[in-house]
Formats: C-alpha cells, structure tokens, sequence
C-alpha cells in the first residue's frame, strides 16, 4: 500500500533531485537536468558559464550563435559587476538537491516554471530551459544538435539571472539563488531560483475595486521609472505582456527579464528611429551618440497604455514567454492603463485619467511626467481633494458608536471588497453617505476598522438590518427615514 502511495505521488509531484536526474517529462516536455555537486556550479561555484568554447564539433552556424550570445553575456555581466558577490549569498545546488514538492507551474518558448519547498522552509520558483520549447526545437531543426541548442538557449537565463543580480527594485522579482552545471559538453545546465509569485489575472483584475487597479498601474508606472534610469542604463522590456507579471503578497513585480534590452537602438539619422507599433508609429531623435534617444523608456510606456488590438482580454498563465518579434515591432498584447484605469473610478479624478491615458497613447509624457500625474492622482484621492463640493448628507443619519448591525436581507455592489456585500473605500462618513444615498437599497453603513493601502478606511453599505450587537471598535449610521420604521 505504501508504495502504491510512493508511485501515486510521483505521477504527480517530484522531489528536486528527481527533477535533476530525470529525462523530459512526457505530458510536460521537461527539460531533464543531472544532479550536480552541492554548490553553485558543478566544480563547487568555479564554474564561469560564460567563459565555455563551444566544442569544433557543433555546426559553425551555432557555433556562431553561442560565440554572439557568449559575447553579449559577457557585456552584460561587465556593465552589472558585483554579480559573483551577489550569487554567492544566495541560494545553490545543495539547496536545490534537498527542496521537495516540486510541481511545474507553466512553460513557454524558452523556459520551464517549477514551484519547490526548501529544506529550510519557504518556497521558490525554479526556472529551466524548456528543452521541447519552441526555441529550442526550432535550433535543432536548423542545426541538428540538441545539445547545443539547449545551450543556446541557457545563455537567455543565464541573461535574465545577471540582471536580476544587479536590478533591486520593489517592482522585480528577487533572485534567491542559481545553480549550473557547465561540465565541458556542449550543454550548459542552468536553474535560477526565484521568488515565487501568483499569475496576473486580468479578467480577476478588472472586477476588484479601482483603487485596486490604481495600485497596479503605478506600480507599474513605479517600475517603467526605474528601468529608464536602472544602473545599467534605459532598459526596455522587448516582450511586454500581462503574463511576464506576477503578484506577490499584492505587489506586481515583473518576472521575465531575458527579453530586456540593455541597448538603446543605434541610429544614423531620424529615419533610423521610427517606432513602430502594429496601430502606431512614433517618429523619434537620433541623438548625438548615435542612438534613438528614448526609444526604451517610450516603447514600455506605450506598451503599458495600449489595449489588445482584438479589444478584449484574454485569460493568463504564469510565467511563460511571449510570441516572436522583431527587434522594435511589438507584438505584446499589452493593455494596464487601457483596461485597468478608467473604469469605475471616482467621476471627480476621471478627467484627470484621460488626460494621462491621451499623454502616454499619444507619448506626449514620458515616463517622468507619468509618474507626476499618478502621483497627483493618488495625492488627491488620499486626501479627499477630489471630492467636489456637494451637500452634506451626514446629518440624514443617526449615528451609533459603539454597535453594528446585524444585516438582513443581503446588498451587494460593484466593485467590492468582499463578493459577499458591498464593502467600499471611503474618505470620510461624508463621502459613505453620499454613496449610501446613490443606492436605492441603501438603508445604513458601517465604517470599520480596516484600511487599504492607501489607508483609507472600508464602509460596509447595508440594506436592512434585524437588530443592534456591541462593537466597540463599530460606528453605524442608519437613515432616519430608515430608523424610524426600525427598532433602536
């Protein structure tokens, strides 16, 4: 019976060390990785990834490839610094070999997610080369030596690890540690670990609260700030969809980086910037230097406004790559701003969004005046500036302290907090009220205790209610023209 049980757990999870020993996964296509040594590389952390020739024996045109991807590695690496230091506090082999619970999350054209428990508790994101991607199978359709194509590909995560060593920053997800193998053969084995987030549902997304959505999109405009001026220079994020996003403890971080572009385009003259987008094109500078001046800042800031140009979303998974591109045409389906924004927003800041998604879908702001218009936004909606002059409708209620109400007949609303009732945001018992007098069913609200995180706090809108309960910790304002008909 045991190993009946041992055999059915294994159809469904592997141990860490299994994963590294194994071939490809049959539904799954994944990538088998042998165990190596506790450590970082095979040879105990000595092992340079970058520093590999290619063995004669590979095709002269992968060869090529990986001598250009090797180089390119190397620029990176140089331009970051401080990378070896940073790996070496971090998480390595041993701790891969002893982590448990391993179950894949998704899979894309170059990369395989997996989620594991660590020895020492918590858990982490693993990332590998999807050996049956796209890019790879496509490699060795063209060359004919998996191997090195496998290799080929390693050299995109090993991209993504050194940027993730040298960017910090709140809207990024955090590198808990890599291992690799570069054993001499033509492959290069390589697993990052990472910290592990929850998919960026967007259609989930557009049925929570505006403030909710608000949070998202400066998040977002947060992290746009810090890749245009990052310490390796502007950074563009050349495939920018939803699902290279992730959530962690309600925070958007971006989770795919091996598609992020360092390099500002080189140029001659103007002619040579045209950014183009399938239903755009901005015609940019070539500056002094010989590059397209703000083609990276310009190219996430679009990509962040713009909306699916089916209209609609689509529904996301987690942590896979995106469709193929050329080096400036976009072929993201990006849509925040757009889809994210406007809706269900308070009718006073409404003008003030359309102002900003007209600047950012026209690049008429860039991302520095951006993030002062979020900014103004989230200082006016803290601090009730945005509310217009109205009547005050406060004193058409009996207030209690100290009781809530028991709720009767069930009132919900949209957007919620809660899908059980109508459980909103509010500046003040003013501005509850004002809302309770906008729905038909409104009889009462209690201001609560809770607070989002702009620290406003949450009124819960009532319908009727049966009775009265202690709470000292409650306020409850019933209409009078409800009280009077009920029992106080």
């Amino acid at each position: 019976m045991a190993a009946a049980a041992g055999r059915a757990r294994r159809g469904a999870r592997l141990s860490a060390a299994a994963l590294l020993a194994l071939p490809a996964l049959a539904l799954l296509a994944l990538l088998a990785l042998p165990a190596v040594p506790a450590g970082r590389g095979a040879g105990g952390g000595e092992a340079q990834p970058g520093r590999f020739s290619p063995p004669l024996l590979l095709p002269p045109g992968l060869r090529e490839e990986l001598r250009q991807r090797r180089r390119d590695l190397r620029r990176l690496e140089a331009a970051a610094g401080g990378g070896e230091a940073a790996a070496a506090a971090g998480l390595g082999c041993g701790d891969l070999s002893r982590a448990t619970a391993v179950s894949v999350l998704g899979w894309g054209f170059t990369k395989v997610v997996a989620r594991a428990a660590l020895a020492g508790g918590g858990t982490v994101a693993l990332k590998s080369v999807h050996g049956a991607g796209r890019e790879v199978r496509r490699c060795v359709q063209r060359y004919g030596a998996p191997a090195g194509c496998r290799r080929l590909a390693a050299y995109k995560l090993l991209k993504e690890v050194t940027l993730l060593q040298r960017l910090q920053h709140p809207g990024i997800v955090k590198l808990r540690g890599q291992c690799y193998d570069n054993s001499g053969d033509a492959e290069l084995r390589v697993t990052a670990m990472l910290e592990l987030g929850s998919p960026l549902e967007m259609i989930q997304l557009l049925q929570t609260p505006w403030e909710e959505r608000f949070k998202i999109c400066l998040s977002l405009v947060k992290l746009l700030f810090y890749l245009a001026h990052s310490p390796l220079g502007s950074i563009a994020l050349l495939d920018f969809q939803p699902r290279q996003f992730v959530m962690v403890d309600g925070n958007l971080k971006v989770t795919d980086m091996d598609d992020a572009s360092t390099e500002e385009l080189s140029c001659k003259e103007d002619n040579d910037c045209t950014l183009d987008f399938p239903t755009k094109s901005f015609p940019l500078k070539c500056s002094v230097a010989g590059k397209c001046e703000g083609i990276n800042e310009k190219k996430n800031l679009f990509n962040a406004y713009r909306s699916h140009p089916g209209g609609k979303p689509w529904q996301l998974d987690i942590c896979t790559e995106g469709l193929s591109k050329g080096a400036w045409i976009s072929s993201a389906k990006g849509y925040f701003f757009t889809y994210l924004l406007p809706h269900s927003a308070p009718p006073a800041l409404q003008p003030l969004l359309s102002d900003i998604l007209n600047a950012t879908g026209d690049l008429r702001y860039g991302i520095n005046e951006t993030l002062r218009a979020f900014e103004k936004v989230l200082h006016l909606y803290k601090s009730g500036l945005y509310l217009q002059k109205r009547p005050l409708l406060l004193k058409d209620y009996v207030s209690l302290k100290g009781f809530r109400t028991v709720e009767g007949e069930g009132h919900k609303c949209w957007p919620s907090y809660s899908h059980l009732g109508c459980l909103l945001s509010i500046h003040s018992a003013e501005e509850a009220a004002a809302i309770c007098n906008s729905q038909l069913h409104c009889h009462s609200f209690i201001v609560t205790q809770h607070r989002t995180w702009t620290g406003r706090p949450l009124a819960s809108f009532q319908s009727s209610w049966t009775d009265l309960v202690p709470d000292t910790d409650a306020v409850v304002y019933i209409k009078r023209s409800a009280s009077s008909g009920e029992r106080l």
